[in-house]
């Protein structure tokens, strides 16, 4: 990821980093792995997060349906508010001064944050070049103040006591050491600063997420061999891409989590007021094969009428888990699992 997304050189003074560590440039893109670095990374975790997400970082956003308008300002907006629950602390400090996001892929979760109005400044960082180059186009069209670096989230290139609010989304379950990443994230915040990460798989989430996806792409990709329906199959380089991304995947993709577990990390790392909250049960079972079919055909082929179709079905049993489900379901069930604490005051 470039800190600028014009000439790969670090915008951090510019754009009102912390300016008290020396700052490297990042590292340009590599959007195309060859096979060589591929088969590398099976055996190098951190070299595949960044083959990986270096690949997916153009065309991410339109995968996982991310926008930066009001459906998804409503829904980090509301990942936050479900974390965070009923806390006062939490609701009575926004907006909070400054912000980092944690391996923030495209800037979803801290830019529509800040649209939201979470918080006023914000740093996002990924161990991934693409990831921040994009992050920081974005927040560039959006107009918000945020700065961006290339960084390594066990050692967080920031100085102690740097920000008010520590955010993540879907970032945890690709960090080797979460409880050392936990601890960098409390050395980077506030004393009495929080962190939200939001996201995260659950083991048993996981495994009935990842049988349903494979069960869509292997259907969905046989039955469009057929004559009658070629039109609705991708070209075949198209999938093979697709399949060898999914192999780097399974490499980056490197826990899933117990709620409980996941708060005795945080506890461990030395956070107070660790809570751990669940959600999407019958929506990760409509949202899965959706999301499977939709990498897996043609984009033109899915207009307004699918969009509408996917968006109102998982909003409509995301509903029915958060007033039904989560009341009957065990948390651990859920494919969802976020996290957030305080650090002591």
């Amino acid at each position: 990821m470039t800190a600028s997304p014009h000439d790969g050189s670090s915008d951090s003074q510019a754009a009102g980093a912390d300016t008290s560590l020396h700052v490297v440039p990042d590292p340009a893109p590599n959007p195309h792995a060859t096979a060589e670095q591929v088969e590398a990374a099976r055996s190098d975790t951190k070299l595949a997060q960044v083959l990986y997400h270096d690949w997916e970082a153009e065309t991410y956003d339109d995968k996982w349906s991310i926008s930066y308008d009001e459906r998804c300002i409503d829904y980090a907006r509301g990942r936050f508010d479900q974390a965070v629950g009923s806390s006062p602390d939490a609701q009575d400090a926004l907006p909070y001064g400054r912000a980092l996001e944690l391996g923030c892929g495209t800037g979803f979760f801290l830019l529509n944050l800040m649209q939201a109005g979470i918080a006023e400044k914000g740093s996002v960082t990924d161990l991934s070049p693409g990831m921040v180059k994009v992050a920081l186009r974005n927040a560039g069209h959006l107009n918000l103040d945020v700065d961006g670096r290339v960084a390594d989230a066990e050692t967080i290139p920031y100085e102690d006591n740097t920000f008010d609010l520590v955010v993540g989304h879907a970032v945890l379950h690709h960090i080797p050491d979460v409880e050392q990443s936990l601890r960098e994230v409390l050395r980077v915040l506030k004393p009495g600063g929080r962190f939200v990460f939001a996201g995260e798989p659950t083991t048993v989430g996981n495994f009935y997420a990842r049988w349903l996806g494979r069960a869509t792409w292997e259907t969905t990709t046989r039955i469009t061999k057929l004559p009658f329906l070629a039109s609705w199959r991708k070209p075949q380089e198209e999938l093979d891409e697709s399949s060898r991304a999914a192999a780097l995947e399974a490499v980056v993709d490197l826990h899933t989590f117990d709620p409980s577990d996941l708060e005795n990390i945080a506890t461990s790392a030395g956070a107070v007021d660790v809570q751990a909250r669940t959600e999407e049960f019958a929506a990760a079972l409509l949202g899965w094969p959706v999301r499977t079919f939709e990498a897996a055909v043609p984009a033109e082929k899915l207009g307004w009428n699918w969009a509408r179709f996917a968006f109102g079905g998982w909003k409509t049993l995301s509903w029915v888990d958060e007033k039904v489900l989560t009341h009957v379901v065990p948390r651990g069930f859920f494919y969802n699992v976020m996290i957030t604490g305080v650090k002591s005051s």
